[in-house]
């Protein structure tokens, strides 16, 4: 009916004054009616109504998956994949319907190999060509490359933006990245008609995806720690401390994963087929010269299970020392604060917290760092946190498993000493 009620044509309702009279008279407890066939009749009308409406909302929940297919796009050295990608492909397979991984490189084909046997992926679609050469995730080295006039006068734009611009020479390995992958993305997921495309919340996904949602015309969501369903996503505001639920109603969804927030998908027991696709004509609009590799016998900082932190309480960059020998000795990558940054200490690949790299190992030791609150969202998923600092009411306590108010340069070098 237009008014909103259940209509009872044929059914007799005299009596009736409530659901729960109506659930009282189908069970046989007895209402107003008086229990008798009527009511029941009644009861059993609505039941049917409410169980085939169920089931109608089931078979239409069932069928919207069906219809999802997702795109990751995979972050990978050429080599090996890098372990974000598995985060967020964990994260795609949620959303029901099929997985597709999208590797792009040169001389990838062991990336798409090792992707192909990952659990839940149905297919891996791969393009290779030379201007995709400099596309390695810009986590791992810094890549300095001759610009254009034309590029350099795009990038001279955006000054207020971006720190350490030279006039010809710059550290610009992800404006490749999202340059050349922009339109390959784009025609990929018109090709197939993705429904959902995503990546990892890596230095690398948070570039290339807000290009790609910008040409699609769609709002980009970042950072995603759970999915609740193909349209809900939840993430963090306020540098952690309240979740947002958020409904994307766009055409396609776009959006970033946070690596800590979802197992790893397993790397063994899938069977995907491994399809070459075209790459696209290139933008052609800025020229890779070189790369060079920092190397370090240190874990990657995002991927280590043990990772040892300094703040501004060590004084000095000379003093990380102390913090190197440790790492060294617990096999353990080495991080800072961003008031030991900004103070020159170390640079600024080495930040923890909010507008740094967000960590999440077994043991995270935070020496000398006071906990300010963006510090502790890129932190404070660790498994378990020592916290080392001589003022006792410091924040980063509030969050520590273990903490230790003493003098940092006394302790550390008794922990190196044992």
């Amino acid at each position: 009916m237009g008014d909103g009620r259940i209509p009872t044509r044929g059914l007799p309702v005299s009596g009736l004054r409530s659901c729960r009279e109506i659930v009282a008279c189908r069970v046989g407890l007895g209402c107003r009616c008086g229990g008798g066939r009527g009511g029941t009749r009644v009861a059993e009308g609505v039941v049917m109504l409410r169980s085939v409406g169920a089931r109608r909302l089931r078979q239409a929940a069932s069928l919207l998956q069906r219809c999802q297919s997702t795109l990751v796009i995979a972050e990978h050295t050429n080599e090996s994949l890098t372990p974000i990608t598995l985060n967020a492909i964990t994260a795609a397979k949620r959303l029901g319907g099929e997985v597709s991984c999208l590797v792009a490189g040169t001389n990838c084909d062991k990336v798409a190999q090792e992707l192909s046997k990952v659990q839940g992926i149905a297919k891996v679609l791969v393009a290779q060509h030379d201007v995709y050469k400099g596309l390695l995730p810009g986590e791992h080295y810094l890549h300095k490359s001759l610009l254009t006039k034309k590029c350099l006068v795009s990038f001279l734009a955006m000054k207020t933006v971006m720190e350490n611009i030279s006039e010809t020479v710059i550290n610009c390995n992800m404006y490749f990245s999202s340059e050349e992958l922009t339109p390959l993305i784009l025609a990929t997921q018109k090709q197939f008609n993705y429904t959902h495309i995503c990546a990892g919340a890596s230095a690398f996904g948070k570039n290339l995806l807000p290009r790609v949602a910008a040409k699609l015309d769609v709002a980009p969501i970042s950072d995603i720690i759970e999915i609740k369903s193909p349209d809900t996503f939840v993430r963090t505001i306020y540098a952690g401390n309240a979740l947002c639920t958020v409904k994307c109603d766009e055409k396609v969804k776009v959006f970033s994963v946070r690596g800590t927030s979802f197992e790893a998908a397993a790397v063994s027991g899938g069977s995907a087929n491994v399809e070459k696709i075209a790459a696209p004509s290139p933008v052609g609009q800025s020229e890779w010269i070189e790369q060079k590799l920092t190397k370090s016998d240190r874990p990657e900082l995002t991927s280590a299970k043990v990772v040892v932190s300094g703040g501004r309480g060590l004084k000095s960059g000379d003093n990380f020392k102390l913090l190197y020998d440790l790492a060294d000795q617990l096999h353990a990558a080495v991080g800072a604060s961003r008031a030991a940054v900004d103070a020159g200490f170390v640079p600024n690949d080495m930040q923890v917290g909010q507008t740094g790299k967000i960590v999440a190992p077994e043991l995270y030791i935070a020496v000398g760092i006071s906990g300010a609150i963006q510090h502790l969202a890129g932190m404070k998923d660790s498994k378990t946190i020592v916290a080392i600092n001589k003022d006792p009411e410091a924040p980063i306590f509030q969050v520590a498993d273990y903490g230790l108010v003493a003098d940092l340069f006394k302790v550390s070098l008794t922990l190196k000493k044992k």
